[in-house]
């Protein structure tokens, strides 16, 4: 039998209502009336009844029949944004841990993304960027791997010469920094090179003063920067005067000033000289290698088919001075040696160069880190925009009667679509703005971590900006987009009798949780492991002791007076003992190579690093002789013996007892050479990178350079202070300086080291990001069982048993997002650990510590709502029933 509602509501209903709507609602109205009443009786039927009709005539649902229309587009958007601002507003926690999540992960995004774009535009401010080239050695000799980036005096010359799609052939060779007077000042901190006159047509350095095509004409001539021209001549006018090397005892003219090398040049000099002047640059020699060979080709030159003309350059050129050696280069061939020119894009030098050594003008990046750090910016921002899914998703039944009514009043499903994604644009724009609030503060310590001169202004580039509105637009669509599709779906009965299927959603947000968690239990695997690598960088026997050891590479500068000022530090009791050499095995040193055979057959030699040291050296730096003996103090029939390392043992095969046994050095590319006799075998150590296997060595009793102190005391300050004293007494013009052989050993390993600490942040903020997002879905489940959850407390339920009730489907999803992290994060780890010739081995425990981590980081997350959720009252979840 059938019921009717009251009548003063529906009539109240029927005259405000447009006759339009009224078929469609009253029906769904009078349908919903006669389900109450048979569920609850006609007394609570009725009541509702009336909160129904009520509900229709919320601000901005429905209007009088009489001024019903349709709005303009203005007013229609402007009340979108309002009705969304209040929407956001009655669920300040929702909104904040959505907005927070999104800063945070827009804040990393753009700080990795600007260091991405840094690494990536290095070299590209030059005009001719993609028509440059550089030259590089590369082969294989006897077993030594070639790989240089310098190449022969000749190179260039004979390139531009030989092949008509050469246009322009320019060189460079680095001098260090020479000692600089100018009138009464003496400096030493410029860098110097010596390049070719037509340097600065390849190079895009703008000058302020002086031609780009003429200042480099004449021998002495010099260009140089803006700021050593403030440098050196204050207020004064550059041009012409005259700066002197004092070292060489030569002059340079000032014809040109330039503005500073940018940042994202592979090389930065302060000083350019002419080479005109320097001899050396127009011998003929192809066997030796000392010049920066830059090419710029011709529009549309392929550079891999322009290198397959490389071999016949070799064969001509450097053919004849190999058969000088005693082989021809037929043979030289032929005994399975390779040597050859090799061409390097001008912009891939920074990224993709893997020269070792000195062979390269400046340490360069790395691409396999551009790719990490990229991918963790596009993870983060992708964990931000899931959290807002996920939680829209989530709350998308507390919004469901506001969806059907306005269905049911004749609101389109592109009218709800737009309304829900202006509301993630709102949330979006919020978060932008706060995370360009954090890029802004946070800028200068990136800047340390990084090694970066990255500068907030890049965020005002036109086309940044324009990038960051497009980056918006594609974060609300991306983030508001399900959302806005799955509540516009609804349908309007179920909607109003919130018996909509949430299974759908469910999946979608379980989907997304484990994504996220994929990518923090891989970082967490990621920051162990390069923890550990590190870790080991630092614990391994190097062959060396690092500690307590003081260089002061400038010692010999004190000319006639260094033995003195070196006596004088050996009278200290807090200094042990004092070795001089230009070798350093970690920081910056000099690198000095000869050929080297064994026995009669020149054809078996190859290149070896030499160590010019004294008797002193070995035992200073803590390095162990295993058969043998060091060099002997003062005798001069020392000068024939060498020492060699176990690595010259292996590369040389030297069999039995290697002790009296001679080898042979070159001495010049005539064939000549000298005998030496090998009086002792140094255990092995590492002075280079652990990136590179350690290499054949031999030392020699020809000390030269600077000092290297071992002192007795860990107290440094003081000693140093007072060896300062000493320095200063002998009235030099040279500044004293000193490194800590340590931090010089730190140093080499400082790109990984800040790899380690940007990924540790960013790991972190990833990790605090997923959190945020599985923080605010606990507490979604926790408030639509909070009826269940009073019930089970009523019926006995501790609350152990209710947080794991709330805790356990989240907790699963995060253990079976291991099943993908674990593999993801070993394929990449083990990738960046071939990067190093010494490195630790993955082990089993990495998983499980990973893995325990993620799960506890995830309880503790989780525990914070399940815990205040089973510790409530259940009086007040059961009070409405």
């Amino acid at each position: 039998m059938k019921t009717n509602p009251p009548q003063l509501p529906l009539r109240f209903f029927r005259w405000f209502c447009h006759p339009k709507l009224l078929k469609y609602i009253e029906g769904d109205l009078l349908e919903l009336y006669e389900e109450r009443v048979q569920e609850k009786g006609k007394q609570k039927a009725d009541i509702k009844f009336i909160g129904d009709v009520l509900l229709l005539f919320r601000p901005g649902i429905i209007r009088p029949a009489e001024g019903y229309e349709q709005l303009n587009s203005y007013g229609m958007y402007k009340s979108y944004f309002k009705i969304g601002w209040r929407n956001l507003l009655k669920n300040k926690s929702l909104f904040a841990i959505n907005t927070s999540g999104l800063a945070l992960g827009i804040a990393t995004c753009l700080l990795i993304m600007m260091f991405v774009a840094d690494e990536l535009s290095f070299d590209r401010f030059n005009k001719k960027a993609d028509q440059i080239v550089r030259v590089v050695l590369k082969g294989k000799v006897n077993g030594e791997i070639i790989k240089e980036a310098v190449t022969a005096a000749p190179v260039a010359a004979t390139l531009k010469n030989e092949f008509p799609e050469v246009l322009e052939a320019t060189r460079l060779r680095r001098i260090g920094t020479p000692k600089i007077t100018y009138q009464a000042n003496t400096y030493r901190n410029s860098q110097v090179a010596f390049v070719d006159p037509n340097f600065f047509e390849v190079f895009t350095l703008p000058f302020i003063q002086g031609d780009a095509k003429t200042a480099l004409l004449l021998p002495n001539s010099i260009v140089i920067t803006k700021e050593e021209a403030e440098k050196y001549f204050g207020a004064e006018d550059p041009i012409n005067k005259l700066l002197e090397f004092k070292d060489a005892k030569e002059q340079y003219k000032v014809t040109g000033v330039i503005e500073k090398v940018p940042a994202n040049s592979h090389f930065h000099f302060d000083l350019f000289a002419s080479m005109e002047g320097l001899a050396h640059s127009k011998e003929e020699k192809w066997l030796e290698s000392n010049y920066f060979t830059y090419l710029v080709l011709a529009e549309g030159i392929d550079v891999n088919e322009f290198e397959t003309k490389m071999p016949a350059i070799i064969k001509k050129y450097m053919g004849p001075q190999v058969a000088q050696l005693g082989m021809t280069f037929e043979k030289f061939k032929e005994s399975g040696n390779e040597i050859g020119l090799f061409i390097q894009r001008l912009t891939d030098i920074h990224l993709f160069s893997d020269f070792a050594g000195t062979s390269e003008l400046e340490p360069g990046g790395d691409m396999n880190s551009v790719y990490i750090f990229g991918a963790v910016a596009i993870f983060m921002l992708l964990i931000a925009c899931i959290n807002f899914m996920n939680l829209s998703t989530a709350g998308a039944t507390k919004r469901s009667k506001e969806v059907g009514v306005k269905k049911v009043l004749g609101s389109q499903k592109n009218q709800l679509v737009h309304q829900f994604l202006i509301e993630s644009f709102i949330s979006t724009a919020v978060a932008m703005i706060l995370g360009i609030l954090i890029v802004t503060v946070s800028l200068s310590l990136f800047n340390q971590l990084s090694g970066k001169e990255l500068e907030a202004t890049f965020l005002l580039n036109p086309k940044v900006l324009a990038a960051l509105l497009g980056l918006g637009i594609f974060i609300s669509l991306l983030a508001g987009s399900y959302p806005a599709f799955f509540l516009s779906s609804i349908k309007p009965i179920a909607a109003l009798k919130n018996k909509f299927s949430n299974g759908r959603s469910k999946g979608i947000r379980s989907t997304l949780v484990v994504f996220q968690f994929v990518i923090s239990a891989t970082l967490i695997l990621a920051i162990i492991i390069v923890s550990q690598q590190m870790s080991f960088i630092q614990d391994k026997n190097i062959g060396y002791n690092r500690d307590q050891r003081i260089v002061l590479r400038e010692s010999y500068l004190l000319g006639n007076n260094e033995t003195a000022f070196k006596n004088q530090l050996l009278t200290d009791p807090r200094i042990e003992s004092v070795t001089r050499s230009a070798f350093v095995p970690a920081g910056p040193t000099d690198n000095n190579m000869t050929g080297v055979w064994v026995g009669e057959n020149k054809e078996d030699f190859r290149r070896t690093i030499i160590y010019g040291i004294d008797p002193s050296y070995i035992p200073t730096m803590g390095m162990q002789i295993n058969t043998g003996r060091n060099f002997l103090e003062g005798s001069e029939s020392e000068n024939d013996k060498v020492i060699v390392n176990e690595a010259f043992i292996k590369a040389f095969s030297l069999e039995g007892n290697p002790l009296g046994q001679s080898i042979n050095q070159r001495t010049d590319n005539n064939g000549g050479f000298s005998s030496l006799t090998i009086v002792g075998v140094i255990k092995d150590f590492h002075f280079r990178s652990l990136h590179e296997p350690i290499a054949p060595l031999m030392m020699l009793n020809n000390p030269y350079g600077g000092l290297i102190i071992k002192t007795k005391t860990a107290e440094m300050a003081d000693l140093i202070e007072s060896i300062q004293a000493k320095w200063q007494a002998f009235d030099v013009e040279e500044p004293f300086t000193y490194g800590l052989l340590d931090e010089l050993y730190n140093e080499t390993y400082l790109a990984e080291q800040n790899m380690g600490s940007i990924l540790k942040i960013f790991g972190f903020l990833t990790i605090l990001v997923a959190c945020l997002g599985l923080f605010g879905l606990v507490t979604f489940t926790a408030e639509q069982r909070v009826k269940e959850i009073g019930v089970r407390k009523v019926l006995g339920a501790d609350v152990f048993q209710i947080v794991s009730i709330l805790s356990k489907d989240l907790l699963l999803l995060v253990a079976i997002s291991f099943i993908i992290a674990f593999p993801l994060g070993f394929y990449l780890m083990d990738k960046w650990l071939q990067g190093f010739a010494y490195k630790i081995d993955i082990q089993w425990w990495v998983y499980i510590v990973a893995g325990l981590s993620t799960l506890l980081i995830a309880l503790f997350t989780v525990s914070f709502k399940t815990v205040k959720a089973a510790l409530a009252n259940p009086v007040e979840s059961l009070r409405s029933e």
